[in-house]
């Protein structure tokens, strides 16, 4: 995916160089090639998530925040979802025919899914127990690579369908950029309102759920949790695993979220332990860490990326790719982190709030530049 056109009038080090070609070659050839920084980035967001998957339950302080805050595992995910955007910016340019674009979008989307249902549907890491198959009543329907295809999917779609409006070899001022894809920043603003529009507007009943473990001591137990509330951002109250839970099915959500590992829960908090026996309800609940809400407020950090593949596309110089990147990256980082401290919008990964959206968006925003600079 992370490809961009050749430029044969300027020297540009950070990219992997094949060799030159004429001009008539390279509008009816579009030779191509790889944006060295852009690899390594995913490469290094391979690797982190490597770490915090086998680390994670040694070390808590690098797995992911039992709820509220941001610990070294919150960052892969909207990592992720930035490169994906920086490459759908550099790739859906070398695609002429829309319809072709297309396709291709929704074959890997597809991929995706289909991925992302067999590999976290919660059968995969117990092969042993398939007597009979796969259950479809217990299967989990939500995972990473799912929220991926769709912030992909959206995100693409619009590239796709307002790129007559852009020439590609048009050189834009810093802000300028913005006007020209106007488009993107009016899904984001979009998206960003369903998001609080639920969040904070949905109302939230009193909901009970059963103990469907049969090796868990209460198995059979019916549950209730006390909610009647709107506009709540904790465990058990909050719209997110409401929604979840009406859409999906309780059956349906992660059976081992990491509220579990917190201080209401287990006393050996931050690790994993067994629940206290004067814990919430609520502790013993399924919880959807990429669920149908978050998952949209997830289409962000995609957007973001995207615009930084655009500052590669329409800006040539490379400090001056750098200045933009940088200022916008250290912008978002201490937006998140204003509104996290003045207890205005917590950071949260399980909800993918606006403040973790901006903090681990600026984030990635700072470390593609160190590694853009650094090739």
């Amino acid at each position: 995916m992370s490809e961009i056109k050749a430029e044969t009038t300027h020297h540009h080090p950070l990219i992997i160089s094949e060799p030159d070609v004429s001009d008539q070659q390279e509008k009816s050839h579009l030779k191509t090639q790889r944006l060295a920084s852009l690899d390594i980035f995913r490469g290094l967001a391979v690797a982190l998530m490597i770490l915090v998957d086998h680390a994670g339950g040694d070390w808590p302080e690098i797995s992911h925040a039992p709820w509220n805050g941001c610990n070294l595992a919150d960052f892969v995910m909207p990592f992720f979802l930035f490169i994906v955007g920086v490459a759908i910016a550099l790739a859906l340019k070398r695609i002429p025919d829309r319809a072709d674009a297309v396709k291709k979008v929704i074959f890997r989307t597809l991929k995706l899914l289909f991925w992302g249902i067999l590999l976290q549907g919660g059968f995969s890491h117990a092969p042993d127990e398939l007597t009979y198959g796969v259950d479809v009543r217990m299967i989990r329907l939500c995972g990473v690579l799912q929220r991926i295809a769709l912030s992909y999917l959206l995100v693409s779609l619009v590239e796709i369908f307002t790129k007559d409006v852009q020439d590609k070899d048009q050189s834009v001022g810093r802000f300028s950029i913005f006007r020209l894809y106007c488009w993107h920043w009016l899904m984001a603003a979009c998206v960003l309102v369903v998001y609080l529009a639920l969040l904070y507007g949905t109302y939230v009943p009193d909901w009970q759920f059963t103990i469907i473990n049969k090796d868990s001591a209460d198995y059979g137990k019916v549950f209730n949790v006390t909610c009647g509330v709107r506009a709540k951002l904790n465990p058990p109250c909050n719209a997110v695993g409401y929604i979840d839970r009406k859409v999906l099915g309780i059956n349906h959500m992660y059976h081992h979220p990491a509220w579990r590992r917190s201080k209401a829960c287990t006393q050996d908090s931050p690790f994993e332990g067994p629940l206290r026996k004067d814990a919430p309800s609520w502790c013993h609940a399924p919880f959807e860490p990429e669920g149908l809400l978050s998952s949209v407020s997830s289409i962000l950090s995609t957007i973001i990326g995207v615009h930084f593949g655009h500052v590669i596309i329409h800006t040539k110089g490379h400090l001056a790719r750098l200045k933009q990147w940088v200022t916008m990256g250290f912008a978002l980082l201490i937006f998140g982190l204003t509104l996290h401290f003045t207890n205005a919008i917590p950071l949260n990964k399980q909800l993918y709030t606006l403040s973790y959206v901006c903090v681990t968006s600026g984030a990635a925003a700072l470390v593609f530049s160190a590694i853009y600079a650094l090739v």
